[in-house]
């Protein structure tokens, strides 16, 4: 697709599994999102996973997706999974700055 047709914004759930815990996984994604200008949050899962609510930028939100497949030099990740997210969810991101949440 080329630029002049991509949306004005992109809003995406990611599912981070692997090693993601306990290595700087959240606060990395956070600066890295920061510094693509993108809103939303992360937080770990109870099930030993991060999930992150990303939104922006199109191809910012792509070149995050990219970074959340390798995280931070401690963390190993298995897979990443990407989803639109569903009713009010699309909804709990705030404008800025993208923030780290407690577990869920």
């Amino acid at each position: 697709m080329s630029a002049d047709r991509l949306p004005a914004e992109t809003i995406l759930k990611l599912r981070i599994r692997g090693r993601v815990q306990g290595v700087g996984y959240r606060r990395s994604l956070q600066i890295m999102a920061r510094s693509l200008d993108l809103a939303g949050w992360v937080r770990n899962r109870a099930d030993g996973s991060v999930e992150a609510l990303v939104a922006g930028d199109p191809a910012a939100v792509a070149e995050l997706c990219e970074w959340a497949r390798y995280g931070p030099p401690l963390a190993r990740v298995d897979g990443v999974e990407t989803a639109a997210p569903e009713g009010a969810e699309a909804g709990e991101w705030a404008p800025c700055p993208f923030t780290v949440r407690a577990t869920y």
